[in-house]
């Protein structure tokens, strides 16, 4: 009898595995909360899975470069996190109102959102693009690289900046897909994406077979090449595909009151991711008084560990699904389960990973380079910095359940407090002031991030958040 059930477990294991994979038509608001959890966070693990996989080769691909590279990589993508802040808010309050309209079974209200979050998210990508492409040097030498390196590699960052739209398309669409319940469509385009990436990489910064060897310019080009073709994929489907969402030419107008109620949510959702990435900014222009040695290392240790955060992050947006879908079903005590059971989930996979940041820092950060004072500065952040993950892991799923309720203003001003009135300035202090250098900025970013967790869970155990209206 034993054996039957354990077999039966397995072969019922298997089906939920492909059919997440392959994606189904399923009502995550009739059926069993664990399968529903199930079948919404394999792909989206995965699809994170994949993002993480692409920062890790990127970035392993350009340290055989050298520091410099590695320096304006870290750079770049630390005033990257403008727009990823930008399109991470305009998610946000996509996902909010597209799985509140799904749960409410109006599926043409939310392709009508969604048209709405993809003009204001290409308007606002032209705009940074155009700063990009001109004043790449400039942004450059602002955040403190110096000078010969920000004239070597600045094509890398005008590239990056300057193609900020497809990364814009690529967030807010995915969104789309996510949060109407097809999260295997948003998993097969970022897959799409960062495989182009990983094959195109090495062939153009190298120059191997018939590619030219562009250096780290050519590592802009793949990244932008692959990005690029995923969006029109996802336009393909959203115009072609038989999935819950599926927009016709009658969505292709500007409904005010729908962009209205979008940028009203998208300011908090863009105000706190915001916040919460150009903290990061505030942390790597710290990071650059100690040289680029120091700033290398830095740069390596949050890749390594972006490796893991973006998985999690995929459990997370799993339970802002959750909430926005079963609040629009009328079902609150169901969508309250279902964010405790997911961020158990993820406390549990960030703590088993922080063991592998405690034990082996160092062999992980030789993967990427051999520089003795660059592994020594990054095994140190990488193992300070996985002191927190259990509590962040917690964290983040709290304040991405209150963002799939539509209350995007309270993690808003969570983020303020913890991030720029806390973290930035007990950087800075334990940094410089008391000489902690590279310790110091890793240190406060634990405490930071423990405290900001603490205050969304007791947030969020008020339960103020289900009666939220949009």
């Amino acid at each position: 009898m034993g054996s039957i059930v354990k077999n039966n477990t397995y072969k019922s294991l298997i089906h939920n595995i492909k059919l997440s994979i392959s994606g189904t038509d399923l009502d995550f608001t009739e059926i069993t909360l664990g399968k529903a959890i199930f079948l919404l966070s394999v792909p989206m693990v995965l699809e994170m899975l994949m993002e993480s996989v692409f920062a890790v080769v990127d970035i392993y691909f350009v340290s055989s470069l050298g520091a410099g590279a590695v320096a304006v990589v870290g750079l770049t993508e630390s005033l990257m996190t403008i727009v990823y802040a930008l399109s991470i808010g305009l998610s946000t309050a996509t996902t909010a109102i597209v799985a509140r309209r799904i749960g409410e079974k109006s599926a043409k209200s939310a392709s009508i959102a969604a048209f709405q979050a993809i003009l204001v998210g290409f308007s606002l990508s032209v705009v940074i693009g155009i700063l990009g492409i001109f004043f790449a040097e400039e942004i450059l030498l602002l955040m403190g690289a110096e000078p010969e390196i920000a004239v070597a590699y600045k094509s890398y960052t005008a590239i990056i900046l300057g193609s900020n739209c497809v990364i814009m398309l690529l967030f807010i669409i995915n969104a789309v897909f996510r949060s109407s319940g097809d999260a295997a469509i948003s998993m097969r385009v970022l897959w799409l994406a960062n495989l182009l990436n990983i094959f195109l990489d090495p062939m153009l910064i190298f120059g191997w077979g018939p590619f030219p060897e562009l250096g780290i310019t050519g590592a802009a080009i793949a990244t932008t090449t692959g990005r690029g073709i995923a969006v029109i994929y996802q336009i393909i489907l959203l115009f072609g595909g038989k999935r819950r969402i599926k927009m016709a030419g009658s969505d292709l107008k500007v409904q005010w009151q729908t962009m209205f109620t979008l940028i009203k949510l998208s300011m908090g959702g863009i105000g706190q991711t915001l916040i919460a990435t150009s903290s990061w900014l505030g942390l790597v222009r710290i990071m650059a008084v100690f040289g680029s040695e120091a700033l290398a290392g830095y740069t390596i240790a949050i890749r390594i560990i972006l490796f893991i955060l973006l998985p999690s992050w995929g459990l997370a947006n799993a339970a802002s699904t959750m909430v926005g879908q079963n609040l629009g079903a009328g079902k609150p005590a169901r969508a309250e389960k279902a964010v405790y059971i997911t961020g158990y989930l993820n406390m549990a996979f960030l703590g088993i990973c922080s063991l592998a940041f405690l034990i082996f820092p160092r062999a992980l950060i030789q993967i990427f380079i051999l520089d003795e004072n660059v592994v020594s500065i990054g095994a140190l952040i990488l193992r300070t910095l996985s002191i927190g993950f259990i509590l962040y892991g917690l964290g983040m799923v709290m304040v991405q359940a209150l963002n799939g309720a539509g209350d995007t203003y309270t993690p808003t001003l969570i983020n303020f407090c913890c991030f720029w009135l806390f973290e930035i300035p007990l950087a800075y202090f334990l940094a410089i002031n008391l000489g902690l250098e590279g310790y110091g900025v890793a240190l406060a970013v634990v405490i930071a991030e423990s405290i900001m967790t603490l205050v969304a869970l007791m947030i969020f155990r008020r339960g103020r958040w289900k009666l939220r209206k949009i």
